[in-house]
């Protein structure tokens, strides 16, 4: 089993103060950084992440001491933790992530935690519900996830939904509402480029340049 401890023991060991400073600059000063790259984190604990995934519970006191803790890496090493574990994971879990989501908030987690949210919405009516009532939460992060959370879903993509989702947020200023708009509509339009000029052409006028830009990308 991982320990938290040791966690922060492996990440102590090497760290880099110079990116560090760098990485903390990037995402505003808002969190503390050990200086690691993608890579050489997930180096850290790839091995007990594969032997995490031999256990049959998600070690939930484990990830919520790390999503506490001041340092950026220890909230992406719970986001690889629910990525790695995502088939251990029930959608009563949703409540757990949520926490996570809206605690500790920047485009970094919050883009990563769609990927377990997506699978667990994925084949559950549940899903999309849930997923609509974010959309018109108070809170702009838990209605970005509502917004992307079927990007890479292709065919698979309830347009209703995605319509529905993206008209609640019509008419926002919130430059990372308006950024994840034009992402989901550019995601889909890859499967399907007239649904998305249609929805383009119909809703012109409250449709920020930016969402309208990201989401004609890709459409001749």
């Amino acid at each position: 089993m991982l320990d938290y401890g040791q966690l922060k023991e492996r990440f102590a060991r090497n760290t880099n103060p110079e990116r560090a400073r760098q990485m903390k600059k990037y995402l505003r000063n808002r969190f503390e950084f050990y200086g690691y790259q993608t890579k050489e984190r997930k180096a850290i604990y790839h091995q007990s992440l594969l032997a995490e995934k031999k256990q049959d519970q998600i070690d939930w006191e484990l990830l919520d001491r790390c999503w506490r803790d001041p340092y950026r890496e220890m909230q992406y090493f719970v986001c690889d933790y629910l990525i790695a574990m995502k088939k251990k994971l029930h959608f009563e879990d949703i409540n757990k992530i949520e926490n996570y989501a809206r605690h500790n908030q920047w485009w970094d987690t919050i883009d990563t935690l769609i990927k377990p949210l997506s699978y667990l919405t994925w084949d559950d009516p549940r899903g999309n519900e849930l997923m609509l009532e974010w959309s018109q939460d108070s809170d702009f992060w838990i209605r970005r996830i509502a917004i992307e959370y079927q990007l890479l879903r292709k065919q698979a993509t309830d347009t209703q939904v995605l319509s529905e989702i993206i008209r609640n947020n019509l008419g926002s200023d919130e430059f990372f509402i308006n950024k994840a708009i034009g992402w989901a509509l550019r995601d889909y339009s890859k499967t399907n480029p007239t649904w998305v000029r249609d929805f383009i052409e119909q809703n012109q006028q409250e449709l920020a340049p930016l969402s309208i830009r990201e989401g004609s990308k890709y459409i001749e």
